[in-house]
C-alpha cells in the first residue's frame, strides 16, 4: 500500500475513533459535546491530563478501549512513515519529480511505449545511437529493469494525460511495442489525436491488424513474425550478410549503423555535388544512396557528380560519431 493510502487510512481511522469516543462519553457519562470531545482528544493523545469529570466504571472501561485503539493507530502511523523513509519511497518521489522535470525540457524527442521483450531492443538501439527518448510503461518491474539513467513514465500509454506528460506534443516520433495489437491500436489513436504531425511506428502480431493500425494513424507497421521469418530465411540463404549485420548492430565500442541525414532548407551543402562535399574524406562515411526529393526515388551508389538539393536524404554507412560529423557538415 502506498504512503498516500496509508495516511488516508490513518486519518479516516482517527476520525472514526474521535466521533465514536465523543459519542461514547456523551452517552455513558452524559457529558456535553465540549467535555466529551476534550476527553477524547487527551485520551487519544495520551498526554496524561486529569479527567474532565469523575468517570463511572463503564466510562473507565470505555476509556481503556479508546486508549488501546489510539495507541494502535499511533504505532501504525509511525511504522508507516518509518517504512516509507526506509524503503526509499521518499527518494523515489524525488527521483520521479526530477525525471518529470527533465522530460518537460525535451523537444523533438522520441516516445517508446512498452519496455517488454521487443521494447528492450528498441531502447538499446536508441541508447547506442544517442537519441533523446522517453519510455512509457505501466509494468513497474519493467521500469526497474531499465539500464542506466533512462527517462521513463509509469502509466498506460493509451491515456491522454500519460502521453502529454511524456511530451507527445513536442515529440518527433512515437513507437508503440506493446504485446497486444489492440493495445497498440489504442495508443496510435490517442497519439494521433494529440499530435497530428507525429510520426508513429507500431508493432503488430497479426497481419489483419495492419489495416486497422494504418486507419488509426500509424505511419509504419512492423510485423514481428514476418521480420523473424525473413531473418531465418536470410540465415540460410545469405549467412555472410546476416553475420555482417549482426556484427554491425551488436558492436558496443563504436556502433556501426546505416543512417539517414536530411538536407534541410538552407543547408551548407545544398546545391553542391557529392564530389564538392567530400563526405568520405571529411567524415569517413560511405554514401550508399541518395533519396531524391523530387522523384522520391533512391539513387544507389551515387556518382560524385550527384547534385544535392533541398529535402534530399543521404543514406550513409558508418559509426555514430561519423554521422554526427556529417550532421554538423550539413548544418
Amino acid at each position: 500500500m502506498s504512503l498516500q493510502k496509508r495516511l488516508v487510512l490513518i486519518f479516516v481511522s482517527l476520525s472514526v475513533i474521535f466521533i465514536g469516543g465523543t459519542s461514547g462519553f456523551m452517552l455513558i457519562e452524559g457529558w456535553s459535546f465540549l467535555d466529551a470531545s476534550y476527553m477524547t482528544v487527551i485520551t487519544l493523545a495520551t498526554v496524561g491530563f486529569g479527567e474532565v469529570n469523575t468517570l463511572s466504571p463503564a466510562g473507565r472501561l470505555f476509556t481503556m478501549v479508546l486508549i488501546i485503539l489510539g495507541m494502535g493507530i499511533l504505532l501504525y502511523g509511525i511504522s508507516s512513515i518509518t517504512a516509507f523513509i526506509v524503503e526509499g519511497q521518499l527518494m523515489d518521489i524525488i527521483r520521479r519529480r526530477r525525471m518529470e522535470k527533465n522530460i518537460s525540457r525535451l523537444k523533438n524527442h522520441y516516445i517508446i511505449c512498452g519496455a517488454g521483450k521487443v521494447g528492450s531492443y528498441i531502447i538499446e538501439e536508441f541508447r547506442r545511437t544517442r537519441k533523446s527518448f522517453v519510455i512509457v510503461e505501466k509494468d513497474v518491474e519493467n521500469i526497474k529493469n531499465l539500464p542506466g539513467k533512462i527517462l521513463s513514465i509509469e502509466g498506460d500509454a493509451s491515456e491522454d494525460h500519460v502521453l502529454i506528460k511524456a511530451g507527445v506534443n513536442r515529440a518527433r516520433g512515437l513507437i508503440t511495442a506493446l504485446p497486444e495489437d489492440k493495445d497498440n491500436l489504442f495508443v496510435v489513436l490517442t497519439a494521433r489525436e494529440l499530435n497530428p504531425g507525429l510520426k508513429i511506428v507500431s508493432k503488430a502480431m497479426d497481419e489483419k491488424s495492419i489495416h486497422k493500425l494504418r486507419k488509426a494513424g500509424a505511419d509504419q507497421i512492423v510485423l514481428t513474425n514476418f521480420i523473424g521469418g525473413m531473418r531465418m530465411a536470410s540465415e540460410m540463404l545469405r549467412p555472410a550478410v546476416t553475420t555482417f549485420l549482426d556484427t554491425m548492430l551488436q558492436e558496443k565500442k563504436d556502433s556501426l549503423r546505416i543512417e539517414e541525414v536530411h538536407v534541410t532548407p538552407g543547408s551548407k551543402i545544398e546545391g553542391q555535388t557529392l564530389g564538392d562535399v567530400e563526405i568520405p574524406g571529411k567524415t569517413g562515411l560511405i554514401v550508399i544512396a541518395v533519396k531524391d526529393a523530387g522523384s522520391k526515388k533512391y539513387i544507389y551508389n551515387p556518382h560524385s557528380s550527384q547534385k544535392l538539393d533541398e529535402d534530399d536524404i543521404l543514406i550513409v554507412l558508418g559509426s555514430v560519431k561519423q554521422v554526427e560529423k556529417l550532421r554538423a557538415l550539413v548544418g
